[in-house]
């Protein structure tokens, strides 16, 4: 966006290219059952996107990611793991946000609870499964409107961009962003085999 937004963020703010709306998110805050995390590392995909779940189209799993934005798209990966995105672009367009990683800024304890005892407050909220895990966020949320839970950071972050991770196809295109020299961004690996549902 052109001018850093203030407050909770509209749908408007949603409801555009999921690759314009990843870096703008690098710095807001996000509130979800007790917990607060403020966004610090995020990766955008796409309908057009072989590596995102949208590409074939919609389906039962998948319904929530084409629209309305500011929707939460909830998906189960590895057998074990919940990955939570923000949905944007118009209505039909199939884009989201996958929220990577965090820092817990309140329900530091709740997220603990939910994260185990000895996690250190650096790894609380550090990938998109510890992220949606801390939050409280399972398959029950995929759909859960978010107007209203996003804040705008009101201050601009210097942010980078390079190659996604967790995802075999597409991997080296430069959706992944973050915020420079922050000590709650994940480690990057890559996983050039990594299984189709890691993806998005």
């Amino acid at each position: 966006m052109s001018e850093s937004p203030t407050g909770l963020l509209p749908r408007a703010f949603f409801a555009r290219d999921s690759v314009e709306v990843a870096p703008d998110l690098l710095g807001c805050k996000v509130t979800a059952n007790g917990v607060t995390v403020r966004v610090t590392e995020v990766e955008a995909y796409r309908e057009d996107d072989p590596a995102s779940h949208s590409f074939r189209g919609p389906t039962k799993r998948t319904a929530v990611m084409f629209g309305p934005a500011g929707f939460l798209y909830v998906y189960f990966t590895y057998g074990m793991h919940f990955c939570a995105n923000l949905v944007c672009g118009e209505n039909g367009a199939g884009a989201a946000v996958l929220l990577r990683a965090g820092e817990v800024v309140s329900g530091v304890e709740t997220a603990r609870k939910r994260r185990g005892p000895k996690i250190a407050e650096r790894d609380l909220a550090r990938g998109p499964a510890r992220l949606a895990q801390a939050m409280g966020w399972d398959r029950d949320d995929d759909g859960r409107d978010m107007i209203g839970a996003v804040e705008a950071s009101g201050t601009p972050v210097a942010a980078l961009a390079g190659p996604r991770t967790g995802i075999s196809k597409a991997a080296d295109v430069a959706w992944r962003f973050w915020i420079a020299g922050d000590r709650f961004v994940s480690p990057y690996k890559r996983h050039p085999k990594a299984p189709a549902e890691a993806a998005e």
